[in-house]
């Protein structure tokens, strides 16, 4: 059984800083593309970053509007991925999402969301 569970979530000022994290069980985790998707309510889900497989080169994509603040990481050998976030604004605020995806046959999961709040 797949399990994504993500920590970390919380309440922080503007300007903050929060790390979340995601724990993955039930898949081979360094042939999945990881990633931290977000949602406010009434809005699509967004991408904010993703960091591909060991064997596509581990790279890294953001939005635009995390750029420069955020820094996606992944440890294969404890199967986890973080979201670094800095100079946190109250339009990041958002559920958080962790994402994993086999470049190979499109499987797909998904955690059950962790809460950001951004707010003076």
């Amino acid at each position: 059984q797949v399990q994504l569970v993500e920590s970390g979530g919380g309440s922080v000022q503007p300007g903050g800083s929060l790390t979340l994290s995601c724990a993955a069980s039930g898949i081979i985790f360094k042939l999945h593309t990881m990633a931290w998707y977000r949602q406010d309510p009434g809005k699509t889900r967004e991408l904010v970053a993703s960091v591909t497989s060991v064997t596509t080169g581990g790279g890294t994509n953001y939005a635009d509007s995390v750029k420069g603040r955020f820094a996606i990481s992944r440890d294969n050998a404890k199967k986890m991925v973080n979201l670094q976030m800095n100079s946190l604004r109250p339009d990041d605020t958002a559920v958080y999402y962790c994402n994993a995806k086999n470049p190979f046959n499109n499987d797909e999961f998904w955690g059950q969301g962790t809460q950001v709040t951004v707010s003076s």
